[in-house]
């Protein structure tokens, strides 16, 4: 097994060189290792994907259950993992830095921390205090041992405040105050992400999976985009099959969904060691 120093620098070495890499996230061990076995060369957790299987909403799981969790995908595989980090757990600069320093304290390489407040009524923070938190977070990062790749996120798009001009702005801020990777999810057109991507010095996330938006990595990659992840589209997938074979069942008593599963064998083979 690669050590932590060694993953951390893997993981910087993916956005240094040239073109896209894409980044899935798994939502549990087993699909942690599927996805290594398939040959991806980074993993990044999904707070939203873990948290279905769960059985709860997103933002329902505490920091110490979901370090938990992050704990046992770093432990599923050889390969850097990043984290979904949410909003840091808290809202304050030092509960944020706090949360970095206990996630790399899980084999952690890498975590992102969103501009969400959670708050219907506020959702996102202002940008003085947004700043202040990445520039904690950053600062935390510094003092590792390792490479720890900060990732900060701007949710105009997410809340419902499809602002590109303040979240160019805010990215920006994020940029200076300390972040290496910057993440605007929820961009769906070429005009806004080739715009993110040319008004920053920082390698850019993208993700795909979501509705409106059907890029590949090679467009993706002549856009200047360095990293794709998935978010909870894996996870949703792997549901909506669920629930089609389910609803079959239930509203037909059919069983034509097995016709497409993967076999017995095939699936028990890829977790051989």
């Amino acid at each position: 097994m690669r050590t932590q120093t060694e993953k951390g620098l893997a993981f910087r070495a993916l956005h240094a060189r040239a073109g896209a890499f894409v980044i899935p996230n798994p939502w549990d061990i087993g699909t942690a290792r599927l996805l290594a076995k398939l040959g991806f060369e980074a993993l990044a957790t999904t707070s939203a994907g873990y948290s279905f299987s769960a059985g709860r909403r997103d933002f329902a799981i505490g920091r110490t259950e979901m370090l938990a969790h992050v704990a046992q995908i770093v432990a599923a595989t050889d390969l850097p993992v990043s984290a979904d980090l949410e909003n840091g757990f808290g809202d304050d600069p030092a509960t944020v830095a706090e949360t970095i320093r206990l996630a790399a304290a899980t084999g952690l390489v890498g975590g992102s921390i969103e501009d969400a407040t959670y708050r219907k009524d506020d959702p996102i923070y202002d940008l003085e205090l947004a700043v202040a938190r990445i520039r904690a977070a950053a600062a935390e990062a510094r003092k590792l041992p390792f490479a720890f790749t900060l990732t900060a996120r701007a949710e105009n798009y997410v809340v419902g405040r499809p602002d590109l001009a303040d979240t160019i702005r805010r990215l920006q801020a994020y940029q200076d105050a300390g972040a290496d990777v910057l993440y605007a999810p929820g961009l769906t057109t070429r005009e806004d992400i080739a715009a993110v991507v040319g008004a920053l010095r920082c390698p850019v996330n993208v993700i795909m999976g979501l509705s409106g938006a059907q890029f590949n990595v090679r467009t993706l990659s002549e856009w200047g985009v360095k990293r794709i992840s998935t978010g909870s589209a894996l996870a949703r997938a792997a549901l909506s099959c669920f629930l089609r074979a389910a609803q079959e069942i239930r509203e037909h008593g059919t069983f034509t969904f097995a016709a497409e599963a993967v076999s017995y064998r095939d699936l028990n083979a890829m977790f051989e060691p």
